[in-house]
């Protein structure tokens, strides 16, 4: 499985694509992440660590261990950074309420830190920090706030997962590594 010493045993990354399901199989017949892992990945039962929606792409963390998988997912353990698009005019109240938290019928939905990063037409771009991950978190957070000019509801267009804790995205799209030893030790360092 692993071709040299330097690489974890308990942390793969890949970066998913849109268009995968985070799951071991798909009633509706979608195609999961597992399609773009080796077979050992499924036999040997790595689980993902976290999820990504359908449309979302970015870096997802697959381990065997249990214990890495709860350390990594429990709220306020772990940043995790997001680049976005959205449709709408983002502004700076728009992103003081996101930090602040805004109430919905997921419950209280907020993002540790948004930045802007540019713009595109009528669309937004941001990075978007967060220690938690809801279900469709970022998705619900925004679409919670409303276009100042049109009064509609903020859309995420497009969202991609560029780091969890200390690792970064380096993969190509569709690809996928072992972590090494030393992204392994940084990434669980004060989490177990």
């Amino acid at each position: 499985m692993n071709s040299t010493t330097n690489e974890s045993t308990k942390l793969l990354a890949l970066n998913k694509p849109k268009g995968y399901v985070v799951t071991r199989s798909d009633e509706l017949g979608r195609k999961t992440v597992y399609e773009l892992l080796p077979n050992w990945a499924f036999d040997d039962e790595w689980m993902p660590i976290g999820r990504l929606d359908l449309e979302s792409k970015g870096l997802l963390l697959f381990t065997r261990d249990g214990k890495i998988g709860n350390a990594l997912t429990k709220p306020g353990n772990c940043i995790k950074v997001y680049e976005i698009w959205v449709r709408g005019h983002v502004t700076s109240e728009h992103i003081q309420m996101a930090m602040k938290g805004v109430e919905s019928k997921f419950g209280l939905l907020k993002a540790l830190n948004v930045e802007k990063i540019g713009m595109g037409g009528a669309k937004t771009k941001l990075i978007v920090k967060i220690d938690e991950g809801k279900n469709r978190h970022i998705r619900r957070l925004f679409g919670a706030l409303k276009d100042p000019k049109f009064g509609t509801p903020l859309k995420v267009v497009t969202l991609k997962r560029i780091s969890i804790g200390s690792f970064n995205l380096n993969i190509e799209n569709s690809k996928w590594r072992f972590l090494s030893l030393e992204e392994e030790k940084m990434l669980m360092k004060n989490l177990l």
